[in-house]
Parts: structure tokens; C-alpha cells; sequence
């Protein structure tokens, strides 16, 4: 039997870390939940990724950059990305006084 949850369960405003859980595991595809809390992703790091991701902002903002582009991706809640495989990409920012929750579906 399958029973309900919230996507906003557990969202701390104060956590220190970034936090990932998994929703959801098949064959060719993968949902998470990520909470950021003005995090962005080490200097001179970027995702390279084997699957398709499709990422949406649910609350908070965010900063995306994709190597080659000069001007970060702004996201709000409700705007989403489809960022193919191997499209080199880094968090350049999340909003710091309140957590930005994504929703995050990877796929072959």
C-alpha cells in the first residue's frame, strides 16, 4: 500500500549541509529532493552527469551556471531546467536566509 508524504517533510532552515533523499529508484530514473541553504558548488567543480536531469526550483532561488555561458540561470520557485547528460553545470548559488527545495529527476 502506498502512503502519502509530503516533499516538504523535514525541510530544516538551519541545515549546515546540503541534503539529497531519494524518492524514487527504477530502472531509468531517479527523483530526488535536494534542500540548499546558500550553498553552490566548490570553485572550478562541475557536474558531468551520465543521465538527463531535469531539476525544478519548488521554493527558494538558485543560480545555475553551464560551462560556456557568461550569465548564471536564474531560478524562482516554479521555473525548472532539462539539463541533457554530459552538459557541464555548477550551482552557483542558493538563497542563504531560507531554503531553496529542488525537485530533481535524472533519466536515461
Amino acid at each position: 500500500m502506498s502512503v502519502p508524504s509530503n516533499i516538504f517533510a523535514g525541510v530544516f532552515p538551519d541545515a549546515r549541509a546540503e541534503n539529497l533523499t531519494s524518492l524514487l529508484e527504477a530502472a531509468n530514473v531517479r527523483i530526488e529532493r535536494i534542500v540548499s541553504l546558500g550553498h553552490a558548488s566548490p570553485p572550478g567543480f562541475w557536474y558531468d552527469q551520465d543521465q538527463h536531469e531535469w531539476v525544478i526550483v519548488l521554493r527558494g532561488a538558485a543560480r545555475l551556471l553551464f560551462e560556456g555561458d557568461v550569465t548564471p540561470v536564474e531560478l524562482s520557485a516554479g521555473d525548472y531546467v532539462d539539463i541533457p547528460a554530459h552538459r557541464k553545470h555548477r550551482v552557483e548559488w542558493t538563497k542563504p536566509e531560507e531554503p531553496t527545495v529542488w525537485l530533481a529527476v535524472h533519466c536515461r
